[in-house]
């Protein structure tokens, strides 16, 4: 009985110093190089704003209520990515699983509006050999929507796994995880966003 008695305090210890899970430690790292990542292709963008000798030019080609929709979108996906953890936590799987859905076709409703955007752009003049512009603005751009396919993969996955019962509250932290990364690329976009879009 001594032995059991020492034993629960000992198991109760956070899982790090700091109290966190170590994969959420972890991941929280991962996040960090992409924040440091995503900075210099951003600051690469700024920097080179402005050179081009010949066009088209951004004012030239954006649809800024078009991207606004798109960014429109994917926010509210955040908001869709919310519930989905709310509802695993909850333990209600198939509640879960729907919002799970419903933020996965949120960011392919995004990716699918970046492509569309793509081809326009390249219809208009702009190919990434075009000009500075055209080389900072797609290798950012198509960055950030490879990392928003990777999340609707990643999404799709766990609705598989929701939808046969294996997520159950105790697994959470799988979804918890998912949606750090899902929000992360929301940030993300809210910077290109303006910096790229709104600001000219």
């Amino acid at each position: 009985m001594a032995v059991a008695a020492h034993a629960v305090p000992h198991a109760a210890h956070p899982p790090t110093s700091t109290g966190l899970n170590s994969r959420k430690m972890l991941f929280w790292a991962f996040l960090g190089s992409e924040c440091m990542f995503f900075g210099s292709l951003i600051a690469t963008y700024l920097v080179y704003r402005g050179r081009d000798q010949v066009g088209p030019h951004p004012h030239e080609i954006f649809s800024i209520p078009f991207t606004s929709f798109s960014a429109f979108v994917l926010l509210m996906s955040s908001l869709t990515m919310v519930l989905a953890l709310a509802a695993i936590q909850r333990g209600d799987q198939k509640k879960g699983s729907l919002w799970l859905a419903a933020t996965a076709l949120l960011g392919m409703t995004f990716v699918g509006g970046q492509c569309y955007e793509f081809t326009e752009f390249f219809y208009k003049g702009l190919h990434l050999q075009t000009n500075l512009f055209g080389s900072t603005f797609f290798v950012l751009t198509g960055f950030h929507g490879t990392h928003v396919t990777v999340g609707v993969i990643w999404l799709w996955t766990l609705f598989t796994l929701a939808v046969r019962g294996k997520i159950p509250k105790e697994k959470a932290l799988d979804v918890e995880i998912a949606g750090l990364y899902w929000h992360f690329v929301d940030i993300v976009w809210i910077a290109i966003f303006t910096l790229v879009y709104l600001i000219q």
